[in-house]
């Protein structure tokens, strides 16, 4: 391995005089004028008073180097994959016949995302689980995001970063391999499966991005539509703006940490199940890699790349499981992707939204133990 394709040990170790920088800007916040009563009912936008409360909890009581310290009990690495940076939790399991899996974020996600589902899929032996179900674990930040930082060109597309994926796992020693994706992560390992089939024993994601009934004629299908159709009508503001017009955003968001707040909050806010109880301090914690990486704008080129990219297309020679949860954006429709890939697992759900790991980690852990049986 040349020093070019060397994989280093990292820490996170944000400078004092950043953690300092958000305190005084979080202190000094500029909030807008009040909004009529009857507009703070969530339908045109994050409540001003949810907001306030979530900063109030951000500059008093939510501490950064506790979370760095949680961060860094991991193990982490970096490399660098076609002229890029690319960081990775790696954490290997103490059981020597674990399988090793890919879990890949979206946004506004990070490696933060996954943090409660680590130490049980890694070693289920110490969470009461089954020694069999071990995984070794390469968690990514994908390029432009978080730790990873800003790559220095553009054309990120999902399979561009679907193939520095596949790389980086070949770096670690893995030559056979599961992947799981949520969001663009979805997406990402889709395309691991068009570039890299012959090391993939199979992906799981939670969204089936482009797969969906051209003419709705199944209750699931019309269920499915009339979501997208939401979506479409009513949260796809932030995805107007991110792919056509993602530098100009940034700028806001680099600018001010309630913004960057503000703008992943509110997806969280309507992404998740009403009943789910997402963990403050981590939210805040994902918003705060956006923040002290500056990645704003870098995570949200993949919007502008796909917007003007090749669509891409689900590959059926790996074996594919998918989990539906109820309050997801776009939930995947059975019929339309049993005609487009390998399905060999399938799960539905009764609760749970557009981030399991952090809603219902309980179930994802399940159905990725369960799918990694089928295919292993």
């Amino acid at each position: 391995m040349t020093e070019e394709t060397a994989v280093h040990p990292f820490r996170v170790d944000v400078p004092q005089a950043e953690v300092d920088d958000l305190a005084d800007r979080l202190a000094r916040t500029r909030w807008p004028a009040p909004a009529p009563a009857d507009a703070e009912d969530g339908s045109r936008g994050l409540p001003t008073a949810a907001l306030r409360e979530l900063v109030e909890h951000w500059r008093t009581r939510w501490d950064w180097r506790t979370q760095e310290a949680a961060l860094n009990a991991w193990p982490q690495v970096t490399t660098t994959v076609d002229g890029t940076r690319l960081h990775t939790l790696h954490v290997r399991s103490p059981e020597p016949d674990a399988v090793p899996l890919v879990l890949v974020h979206g946004w506004p996600g990070s490696v933060v995302e996954f943090a409660q589902v680590l130490g049980p899929l890694t070693d289920p032996r110490a969470h009461g689980g089954d020694p069999a179900d071990a995984v070794h674990l390469v968690v990514p930040s994908l390029p432009g995001y978080g730790f990873s930082g800003p790559p220095p060109d553009t054309g990120w597309t999902t399979a561009r970063m679907a193939r520095a994926v596949a790389e980086l796992v070949r770096r670690l020693g893995y030559d056979r391999y599961a992947a799981h994706g949520g969001d663009w992560g979805s997406r990402v390992v889709r395309d691991l499966a068009g570039c890299d089939p012959e090391h993939l024993l199979g992906v799981h994601v939670t969204m089936t991005m482009g797969l969906s009934a051209e003419d709705p004629a199944t209750d699931d299908e019309r269920w499915a539509a009339g979501r997208a159709q939401r979506f479409r009508g009513q949260l796809a503001g932030y995805h107007l703006l991110q792919s056509t017009r993602p530098l100009s955003i940034a700028a806001a968001l680099t600018d001010s940490p309630v913004g960057q707040l503000a703008w992943i909050a509110e997806r969280f806010a309507e992404w998740t199940d009403p009943a789910s109880s997402v963990d403050r301090d981590q939210l805040l914690t994902d918003v705060a890699v956006y923040w002290f990486t500056r990645t704003a704008g870098s995570s949200a080129q993949i919007y502008w790349e796909t917007r003007h990219g090749e669509p891409g297309e689900w590959a059926r020679g790996v074996p594919t499981g998918v989990a539906v949860f109820p309050h997801e954006l776009v939930p995947p429709t059975r019929a339309v992707v049993e005609r487009t890939v390998d399905l060999v697992h399938w799960t539905e759900f009764d609760r749970g939204g557009h981030f399991p790991a952090v809603e219902v980690p309980d179930l994802l852990i399940g159905d990725l133990r369960a799918f990694l049986r089928r295919v292993r």
